[in-house]
C-alpha cells in the first residue's frame, strides 16, 4: 500500500445472506456476543468492505452487522434490533490446522460459495492487512485508517491474537503495539480513544498513546472500530500479580499505593484536559436516585439481598442530605470501569492505566458523562476485596492494607484523600457492590459471597 490509500468497494450481492445461518450458530458462542440468553432471530447489514479478493486464495472482508432477537419467547413475538458487531471473516477453500478454532463454518451459497468462512483475526495475513492500512493513513471504502502524526508505524512486524480477552479482541504486533478492535460497536466519540488522546496531549505518561485507529464512517457518523497503542512489553496486569503475591503471602501495599498515585495522576491529568462540572442538589439527588433505584432493582432479583435494604438505602439518602444542606463534589471524566485487570505492571514496576471504553453495556452517552472522581477509587477498592477472597489461602487484613494504601497513595497526588469524604465513597462503593450481587447472582452464584459480605460491611457505616 501506498500513503494514504483510497479505494471504493461495495458489498458483494448476497454475502450475508449466504452468512447467515452461520453466524446464527457462531456469534452467540463467542464470549464477546452481549445477547446471552437471547437466541439470534436474523441479521441486517450495516456494512460490509472487501478487503483482500474474494477470488483470491484468501478472501478477507470487514463486515458490520446487527444482530436481531425475538422480544418474547411466544410465537409470532416481534423481532428487537440487538447490538452491531464488528467481523473480520477471511474466506479459504481449506482452514490448516492453526486456524481450526477460528472456524465459523463452510459456506454453501453465494460469493463465498464452496468455501471455509472463519475469524480471520486468528491469521497473520488479514492481521497484517489492518496495521498497513494503519500504517499508509488508508481509506478502503467506508473505512478509515487514522495515525498520529508523530508515530512511527514500522513494517515486518509479525501478529500474534490474544485470547484472554472477552469484551474485545487484541493482535499484538511483534511486542511493539497492540491494537484492541472492539466488537460491540456504536455510533459516536467513544471513550476508548477519547480519554488516551487526551492524555497523551496533556503529557500524562501513566496511559499508552494510541498510535492510530479505525473509523468507519456510515450515514454522516463515525463509529471508532479499534485503537493501536504500544505494548508494554512483559507487563503483568494488577488482578495477575496481587494473585501471585497472596499465594506467596506477600505484602501488596507497596503497588497499592503506586497503584493510588497512577490513578491520581490520571484523574488530574483528565480534569486539566477535558472540562469539569460542579455537582449541586440537582445532580446530586439525580445521582442519588439512581443508586436507591439500582438497590431495589437488585433486591427484588436477588432475595439475599433484601435485608441489607434499608441499612444500604442510607448510604445513598445521606448524600442527598448533604447536598440539600448546600454541599456541592466536583465531577470530571473519569475511567469508569477501573479495577485490578485494568492496570499494568512493567518489569521496571511502573503503573499503567489502560481499557477506557467504560461499562460496554452502559449507553455511550452515559459513559462520557463526568462523573465523581471516587467512582474510579470505589472500583478499585472492590477489586481489592475480589483478590483476596480469590486467594487460595486467606490473607487476614489483605484486602484493608490495601486499601488503605491505595487511598494513601492517590492523596499523595491528588492532595485530598478519599477517606475524608466517606459519604461520597460509602455511596459509590455501595452502588458497586449492589451491582457486583446482582452480576453474581446472574452468572456466577459461588462468586456471590464476595459482593455479600461487602453488603454486610456496608450497612454499617464506620464513623466519620
Amino acid at each position: 500500500m501506498s500513503e494514504a490509500v483510497i479505494r471504493t468497494v461495495t458489498s458483494p450481492p448476497g454475502l450475508l445472506a449466504s452468512l447467515d445461518p452461520l453466524l446464527r450458530d457462531w456469534l452467540p458462542r463467542q464470549r464477546w456476543f452481549a445477547g446471552k440468553g437471547r437466541p439470534v432471530t436474523g441479521f441486517s447489514l450495516v456494512a460490509a468492505t472487501e478487503l483482500l479478493p474474494s477470488d483470491a486464495r484468501l478472501g478477507l472482508y470487514h463486515v458490520l452487522v446487527r444482530a436481531h432477537h425475538q422480544l418474547a419467547p411466544a410465537p409470532g413475538a416481534a423481532e428487537e434490533p440487538g447490538d452491531c458487531y464488528q467481523l473480520l471473516i477471511g474466506a479459504r477453500e481449506a482452514l490448516p490446522p492453526r486456524l481450526a478454532p477460528a472456524l465459523i463454518g463452510h459456506v454453501t451459497e453465494g460469493p463465498l460459495a464452496g468455501r471455509t468462512a472463519y475469524d480471520a483475526l486468528y491469521d497473520t495475513r488479514p492481521a497484517e492487512v489492518l496495521l498497513e492500512a494503519l500504517r499508509t493513513g488508508a481509506r478502503i471504502g467506508g473505512l478509515r485508517f487514522e495515525r498520529e502524526p508523530d508515530q512511527e508505524i514500522r513494517t515486518g512486524l509479525v501478529p500474534r491474537l490474544m485470547t484472554a480477552e472477552q469484551s474485545n479482541s487484541s493482535v499484538v504486533y511483534g511486542d511493539t503495539f497492540i491494537l484492541k478492535l472492539l466488537r460491540r460497536i456504536v455510533p459516536g466519540i467513544n471513550p476508548d480513544l477519547e480519554l488516551p488522546l487526551a492524555l497523551a496531549r496533556e503529557g500524562c505518561p501513566r496511559v499508552p498513546a494510541p498510535a492510530g485507529w479505525m473509523v468507519a464512517d456510515l450515514a454522516g457518523r463515525s463509529w471508532v472500530l479499534g485503537v493501536l497503542q504500544p505494548y508494554v512489553q512483559g507487563a503483568t496486569d494488577g488482578w495477575e500479580l496481587a494473585l501471585r503475591e497472596l499465594a506467596k503471602g506477600e505484602d501488596f501495599t507497596a503497588e497499592a499505593r503506586a497503584l493510588g498515585r497512577a490513578t491520581a495522576e490520571v484523574h488530574t491529568a483528565l480534569a486539566r484536559a477535558l472540562p469539569t462540572v460542579t455537582l449541586g442538589h440537582g445532580q446530586l439527588r439525580q445521582l442519588a436516585d439512581g443508586m436507591i433505584e439500582r438497590l431495589d432493582e437488585a433486591a427484588h432479583a436477588v432475595p439475599l439481598l433484601r435485608p441489607y435494604v434499608p441499612a444500604l438505602r442510607t448510604a445513598f439518602t445521606a448524600l442527598g442530605d448533604l447536598a440539600a444542606e448546600g454541599r456541592t463534589w466536583t465531577a470530571q471524566r473519569v475511567h469508569g470501569d477501573l479495577h485490578l485487570g485494568q492496570c499494568l505492571r512493567s518489569p521496571s514496576g511502573r503503573w499503567s492505566l489502560i481499557d477506557f471504553e467504560g461499562e460496554p453495556a452502559k449507553p455511550l452517552a452515559e459513559r462520557r458523562m463526568p462523573q465523581p472522581p471516587v467512582r474510579d477509587i470505589a472500583g478499585m477498592l472492590r477489586s481489592f476485596d475480589y483478590a483476596a477472597h480469590s486467594a487460595d489461602a486467606s490473607v487476614p487484613g489483605w484486602a484493608d492494607s490495601c486499601r488503605a494504601a491505595y487511598c494513601t497513595g492517590y492523596a499523595e497526588v491528588a492532595g485530598s484523600d478519599p477517606r475524608t469524604d466517606p459519604v461520597m465513597l460509602r455511596a459509590h462503593e455501595t452502588d458497586k457492590a449492589v451491582y457486583e450481587v446482582l452480576y453474581e447472582a446472574r452468572h456466577r452464584s459461588d462468586w456471590l459471597a464476595v459482593p455479600l459480605s461487602a453488603v454486610r460491611r456496608l450497612s454499617t457505616p464506620e464513623p466519620a
